[in-house]
């Protein structure tokens, strides 16, 4: 069995362009695509946190150190300059390579800089995990 993990966040994101005539997709500083993982043309899903809506696309590397969150074409339609989104990409993963697995998270200000490293625990075999150890390797 796989099981589907948060792998990557860009947690509050602000929006600082939207240019719905573009192919689509999501610009992104690659500075911030390097601090949590993801990859040019990774799959993630992006939420608009003032309204909820979401939706899934892929990165674009934008220009290092400019701070870029750009909706592109359909994506346009999510939000507005100055929103805060959440950007997310998720990794499929057996039970077993889950152990040791914690998420690359950073949280960035108005201008998309990180200003926290969010370090959550690395998932343990002790834990809430051992009951699929068992019932996957039985």
């Amino acid at each position: 069995m796989q099981l589907s993990v948060l792998k990557s966040k860009l947690h509050l994101a602000a929006v600082t362009r939207s240019d719905l005539n573009y192919h689509g997709s999501l610009t992104v500083d690659p500075i911030l695509l390097e601090a949590v993982g993801l990859l040019p043309y990774e799959e993630i899903v992006v939420s608009n946190v003032a309204t909820g809506a979401r939706a899934t696309t892929y990165t674009i590397p934008g220009r290092p150190g400019e701070g870029a969150i750009e909706l592109n074409g359909a994506m346009a339609r999510l939000g507005a300059v100055g929103d805060r989104v959440i950007v997310m990409a998720f990794a499929r993963m057996s039970p077993e390579e889950l152990v040791g697995h914690r998420p690359r998270v950073v949280a960035l200000d108005d201008r998309n800089r990180i200003v926290e490293w969010i370090d959550y625990p690395p998932l343990s075999a002790d834990g809430p995990l051992a009951e699929w150890l068992v019932t996957e390797t039985a």
